[in-house]
């Protein structure tokens, strides 16, 4: 195949809808010869900030000396990009080869409970980005969750620390409509005896992580209670004291914007300590390194200068309730600000707007290129009951043009609602480049 055949092989995989379950995820390791049980791992899981908190993990690890491993999702322009190793996305190639040597070993095999076996496209892409750690003998991979924990395709390893960053509503069709139902999913991938570090806050959610850890015998470290920040002083480069559950670490200093990051950073770092005790040495000069150097597209992350263009995935209420408080802080440098926004059909776009759409001056309403996504204009209409300059255009590229015309070298553009929306306006902004490899990433 070549590599658009095997892309529209693996997005061909989608009409199967989303299993939650892991029979296949069992059964296609099993055909590829557990490729999960070759390289050691560090498992994320919750609602938001989990690629941020990876992306700050994987980078510590591999200023520590090892060869680290990547698997995240979705993916913002290429799916290459969901499989790094030392955080350079894997090649087309590459892509090809993983994705034929998969579909070679199950087609035509009978599934665990009878008929043929019918993976799904998270399924398929897990156990290549498993395969590929185990093919570059990785010294360790950061996995995460795709979609709850429990039965996620990604929870068949065997961690040496579990991370669940945050708790809130989502996926309420599939992972319950409760915080305690959603957290008891997230919850679900704690092993037994195995640490676990956490940023979740609510008390519902907090008792069904300490209860399930409990049972299965594994230490809980809680932000803010065993490990927090102090002292954070914002800026274009953010400035930190870490009072970490075994350590103490003084004016550490990251480059991702927002107060959020430095949370996301803290989990990061109390993982690193327990893989610490594991027995993986990761010094003090790495973990200052590894935080300083980490970058993660399309998250508050500044795309074009003049007028500057930031891009945030929020993709529900309580993202955008983060990058509403960044946002405040930001516009402050700023004549006007103008929020370009496209969301998909099965998000609480309501919840979103509500957050975001009273900070903007401007508001223009978009589609991404998903089939899932809201029409613009209908959206539009409903947004200018609340507010008197709205605008609608068919794609993200057109709202970016719109916005740039109209725009002063003074004034502040926000892209968000969808990490679809983001990945559209990165291909418009930057044709041609692949997030991770242009950006300071290589080797």
């Amino acid at each position: 195949m070549s590599y658009q055949e095997t892309i529209d092989y693996l997005f061909g995989l989608q009409k199967y809808g989303i299993k939650l379950g892991l029979s296949n995820s069992v059964q296609l390791m099993g055909l590829m010869g557990d490729p999960h049980r070759r390289f050691r791992s560090v498992h994320i899981a919750g609602t938001n900030g989990k690629g941020s908190t990876a992306a700050f993990l994987a980078g510590m690890l591999k200023a520590a000396g090892y060869r680290v491993g990547l698997y995240t999702s979705p993916h913002l322009v290429s799916f290459t990009e969901r499989i790094r190793i030392n955080g350079v996305p894997i090649t087309e190639e590459r892509v090809v080869g993983l994705a034929e040597q998969v579909r070679a070993r199950y087609e035509h095999v009978p599934s665990a409970e009878g008929g043929p076996l019918i993976p799904t496209f998270f399924e398929v892409t897990t156990v290549m980005a498993f395969a590929c750690f185990a093919e570059e003998q990785v010294d360790i991979a950061v996995v995460e969750a795709g979609m709850g924990g429990r039965l996620d395709s990604t929870n068949v390893v065997a961690p040496l620390a579990s991370v669940i960053t945050n708790i809130d509503l989502e996926h309420t069709e599939f992972l319950g409509t409760t915080l305690g139902q959603i957290a008891a999913e997230k919850a679900g991938i704690i092993k037994p005896g195995v640490p676990v570090v956490t940023g979740a806050v609510q008390p519902e959610a907090l008792a069904v992580i300490e209860q399930q850890a409990a049972a299965a015998g594994s230490p809980v470290f809680l932000m803010p209670r065993d490990f927090s920040a102090e002292r954070a002083t914002a800026g274009p480069e953010q400035e930190f004291d870490y009072r970490g559950i075994f350590i103490r670490l003084p004016h550490l200093r990251i480059a991702m914007l927002g107060s959020h990051q430095v949370g996301n950073a803290c989990l990061a770092l109390a993982a690193a300590e327990c893989i610490g005790r594991s027995g993986m040495n990761v010094p003090e000069a790495a973990l200052r390194a590894g935080l300083g150097q980490a970058v993660w597209e399309g998250r508050l992350e500044r795309a074009s200068q003049g007028p500057d263009i930031y891009l945030d995935g929020a993709h529900n209420p309580a993202s955008a309730q983060v990058l509403a408080d960044a946002v405040r802080d930001l516009k402050r440098s700023y004549r006007r600000m103008v929020l370009i926004v496209g969301i998909l059909k099965d998000k609480d776009y309501r919840g979103i707007l509500e957050r975001l759409v009273p900070l903007a001056d401007r508001v223009v309403v978009t589609r991404p290129n998903y089939s899932r996504a809201l029409d613009a204009g209908p959206l539009a209409a409903e947004i200018s009951v609340v507010h008197r300059d709205v605008a609608s255009t068919r794609s993200v590229a057109e709202a970016i043009d719109l916005a740039r015309r109209e725009a002063r070298g003074d004034d502040l553009i926000i892209i968000t609602g969808s990490l679809y929306t983001v990945g559209d306006a990165r291909a418009a902004l930057r044709p041609g480049e692949v997030p991770g490899v242009l950006r300071g990433l290589k080797g």
